[in-house]
């Protein structure tokens, strides 16, 4: 976390914003100076200070991810890539239904999205519901235009209507709560604004920012912004990897059995209203799932 220190010398007082983290088993730490005086735009700067220190630890890393994983798409033949592409929707499909209250193993999972076969004595629901993501992630990965609220609805829709017609691909006119979250959402009345906020900060900033660092302040704002009834995390990780898919990275898939610390870190930026508390997450699940590019 970024935080304000302070100095004083004689009767002059100094500010710095200062980062700790950890680097091979070692607390390291960074300073910035900020002046003699705490700037309106201290939170901009904050967030600058903090993507400039892992810039090194984070990015150069991940670019380095793409790079290999290009290299190693291009001698792969048509139908491996269209096994592993199929591979991986499955696991993904199953940990983003699972993360939601989904019954199915990744077991029943395959065998109903590969082979057709309905597991027994599990809720309709939780089927339908995984047919329908599988719709939604091939969808995704075919859409050749940019993200808005249209397709984000389109979605929703295609996810939900199944099994929940009434609110499928549309905008909650009510309140909702999270499950065992401290943090409650906005309003209905804010939602309008809330979303014109983030397709407006989306278009300011898809060319600005690392992809990376994009996909997962998009996760983060639009699951924050929760505008749906239900799908709200399914979307924004379907949107999430829409951006990795676009820019040439490989997908994330957000495991089941992270969902600890996924939540986590989600609640802790959203309570205390710092993007980089999931952002140091985000960048430390995606390094850690595919290292296998960085040897």
């Amino acid at each position: 976390m970024v935080t304000i220190k302070k100095q004083v010398k004689g009767k002059q007082t100094y500010y710095y914003l200062e980062h700790s983290f950890r680097e091979k088993g070692k607390v390291q730490k960074k300073q910035k100076y900020l002046g003699k005086e705490i700037q309106e735009d201290v939170e901009e700067t904050k967030k600058q200070f903090f993507l400039e220190i892992y810039n090194d630890l984070w990015l150069n890393k991940i670019d380095k991810i793409r790079e290999n994983f290009s290299k190693e798409k291009r001698i792969m033949p048509p139908s491996a890539k269209e096994k592993e592409l199929e591979s991986f929707m499955i696991k993904f499909t199953y940990n983003t239904q699972k993360i939601e209250g989904s019954s199915l193993s990744l077991k029943e999972t395959a065998n109903l999205l590969e082979r057709g076969i309905t597991p027994s004595e599990k809720p309709i629901r939780d089927v339908k519901e995984a047919e329908a993501h599988k719709k939604v992630f091939y969808s995704m990965l075919k859409y050749t235009k940019d993200l808005s609220l249209q397709i984000c609805l389109f979605w929703n829709k295609l996810l939900l209507e199944g099994t929940k017609p009434d609110i499928a691909g549309k905008i909650r006119n009510h309140q909702v709560a999270i499950s065992q979250s401290k943090f409650m959402p906005p309003m209905p009345s804010e939602l309008d604004f809330l979303l014109k906020d983030f397709f407006d900060w989306y278009n300011k900033n898809k060319r600005k920012l690392h992809p990376a660092v994009l996909a997962a302040l998009v996760h983060l704002k639009f699951v924050t912004i929760h505008p749906f009834a239900d799908g709200n995390g399914r979307i924004s990780r379907i949107m999430m990897n829409f951006i990795f898919k676009k820019n040439g990275f490989p997908m994330l898939n957000v495991e089941y059995i992270n969902r600890n610390s996924y939540y986590h870190a989600l609640e802790r930026s959203q309570i205390k209203k710092q993007d980089n508390i999931f952002l140091q997450w985000f960048m430390k699940r995606y390094i850690k799932e595919y290292e296998r590019y960085l040897k």
